[in-house]
């Protein structure tokens, strides 16, 4: 069968792959549209195979709530060039992911790439598809979500970081807000001192032993001194013991309080590209 170009171009704006591959495409199976595009998509996967190991440390980071702000999400799809993060398509298909998934909640990255698009067809098979039409490596790498009273969404300039914070009750927006920018700019490592495990806590105050004892500390002060780093670790990496950036004079957890009375934070999310 003669593939007309009128016949190409046609597939080009289905499916966005180049004009010679849309060609090979049709002239491979015969002028057939449908199994066209599933050739197209097949190449599409043994991309994603081939650059399976190439590092996709750029591309874009989007947060969003519901409308009732009881439930919000994070959604990173990754790509290897800031050229691709920046492209329309690119950042038009993110923005879908978001809005599908504030449609639908998924709890988990595997729920959110199982998702159903327009088309009936999966998330992740429009990655793949977006994967074989610009030519590197996307990946839809993290998804974060949390649900409660209230959950606000924030997304820092360029879409490369964004956190998600839920509170347990009523609070004032912009207080909810202030909460979420301290997440992002001061990049806690857990909500509170109990949310660190263990391991975590043993290799901290192990650190603080070593340089005590580097310090040349007597060894009946090295526990004090390492307990006391330790203290110090929380204050500085837990969301809610960390000095409030707008005044350290309290902390995070002492100024929801100050806004929202017995409300408190229940978690946070923060993504960042390349973390």
């Amino acid at each position: 069968m003669a593939i007309t170009a009128a016949d190409v171009n046609k597939l080009r704006q289905m499916t966005g792959a180049g004009m010679m591959d849309c060609k090979k495409a049709l002239t491979e199976n015969d002028g057939d549209f449908d199994k066209a595009v599933d050739y197209l998509r097949a190449q599409g996967q043994k991309l994603a195979a081939k650059r399976a190991d190439r590092s996709a440390n750029d591309g874009m980071v989007l947060a969003q709530s519901t409308a009732d702000g009881k439930y919000a999400a994070i959604v990173l799809i990754s790509s290897e060039t800031d050229f691709v993060a920046k492209n329309a398509d690119f950042q038009n298909f993110v923005k879908s992911v978001s809005d599908l998934s504030i449609a639908n909640k998924p709890k988990s990255l595997d729920e959110a790439k199982a998702m159903k698009m327009s088309d009936g067809r999966t998330v992740e098979e429009h990655v793949t598809d977006l994967l074989g039409k610009i030519g590197e490596k996307i990946e839809f790498a993290q998804f974060e979500c949390l649900e409660d009273a209230k959950v606000v969404a924030y997304n820092h300039h360029g879409n490369r970081l964004a956190t998600i914070v839920a509170f347990s009750g009523d609070i004032p927006q912009d207080a909810a807000n202030d909460v979420a920018m301290q997440a992002a700019a001061m990049a806690p490592v857990a909500l509170d001192q109990t949310s660190i495990p263990q391991d975590v806590i043993d290799r901290e105050l192990e650190v603080a032993r070593d340089q005590a004892r580097q310090e040349g500390k007597s060894e009946d002060k090295i526990e004090m001194i390492a307990q006391g780093r330790l203290n110090k670790f929380f204050k500085e990496s837990t969301l809610t013991n960390q000095e409030f950036i707008k005044d350290n004079k309290q902390t995070v957890a002492q100024y929801v309080k100050s806004t929202a009375g017995d409300t408190v934070i229940t978690g946070f999310r923060r993504v960042m590209l390349g973390a």
